[in-house]
């Protein structure tokens, strides 16, 4: 650098502005980042056209469904979806599958919280090799507990019931969300326990009031988990659900539109619109959640 140059740097540095050059992108920088644009946005686009393909479909008549691959219908049908609001009774369905989810919400955060704060901050003989289990549990298919879980329910005479199909899908191994409480619990201070122990607080105390608070995060993520598990169930609704069509959830539901002769695919693709337009919305508001929650669960 010659002497012309450190004297204006100087000059500049005095004067309190940035140096030269100071907040500019660099070339090499930004061709990375249009090359990045250019790869990821045909990705993203191709991602999301099955989404914006189905709900071009639900406003289409029922013979155009098929068409063609445009996303934009000659002629808009939204009577597509008061059809299936009213006269297929999807308001029903979807106040069903509200029930169900949210009261399933409740159960799973409290009892993978509770199962993941054990696990995370307590050391007992057997520990790892339950770890281990758990996470052999993961690749269990959901089919392989279909069976004993409706004998189960049948036995307890659940059957039936919107209480019945909300202990089925509260009730199963939830594996993934059980780690990463368990994960995050484990990477918290010892003092908060030990602070909490010396004011008298007991063990649900110290859970309720220290520990669970400040796993918002993970706390998060294990809601939009459950929350798409339930919300999106088929097989285990649909099994519980056989003797009592009323008690069908959206995903049974939109099944039942597909007839033995006659298929109304604009109104499956409407009430698949409204099936999944509260997943998108849940997902946006918590999606920063979510990220930190599995970030900090696997932070060790």
């Amino acid at each position: 650098m010659t002497i012309p140059e450190l004297t204006a740097r100087d000059s500049r540095a005095k004067a309190g502005l940035p140096s030269a050059g100071v907040g500019r992108p660099r070339p090499r920088g930004r061709v990375r980042r249009m090359v990045t644009y250019a790869i990821l946005t045909p990705i993203a686009l191709a991602w999301i056209y099955p989404f914006l393909w189905m709900m071009s479909a639900s406003v289409r008549p029922n013979g155009k469904v098929f068409a063609g691959l445009g996303l934009f219908p000659t002629k808009w049908f939204f009577s597509n979806y008061t059809d299936a609001w009213v006269d297929a009774e999807m308001g029903r369905y979807f106040l069903n599958t509200v029930v169900v989810t949210f009261s399933g919400i409740a159960i799973v955060v409290f009892t993978t919280a509770t199962m993941g704060y054990v696990l995370g901050r307590y050391a007992f003989p057997g520990r790892k090799i339950l770890v281990a289990v758990l996470g052999a549990l993961v690749f269990l298919p959901q089919g392989y507990t279909i069976i004993p879980i409706f004998d189960l329910i049948g036995k307890l005479h659940l059957d039936g019931t919107l209480f019945g199909i909300i202990i089925a899908e509260s009730g199963q191994a939830h594996i993934i969300q059980l780690l990463l409480y368990a994960g995050y619990f484990r990477q918290l201070p010892k003092e908060l326990e030990e602070s909490a122990t010396m004011d008298g607080a007991g063990f649900f105390t110290i859970f309720v009031r220290v520990f669970l608070p400040l796993a918002k995060p993970v706390t998060a993520t294990v809601v939009i988990l459950q929350f798409i598990a339930s919300w999106n169930d088929f097989l285990l609704p649909l099994v519980l659900t056989l003797s009592q069509p009323d008690l069908r959830t959206l995903a049974v539901a939109i099944y039942s539109f597909q007839g033995e002769n006659y298929t109304s695919y604009a109104q499956m693709n409407a009430a698949s619109t409204i099936s999944l337009l509260p997943v998108v919305v849940v997902f946006l508001l918590l999606q920063r959640y979510f990220v930190e929650g599995i970030a900090g669960a696997v932070k060790q």
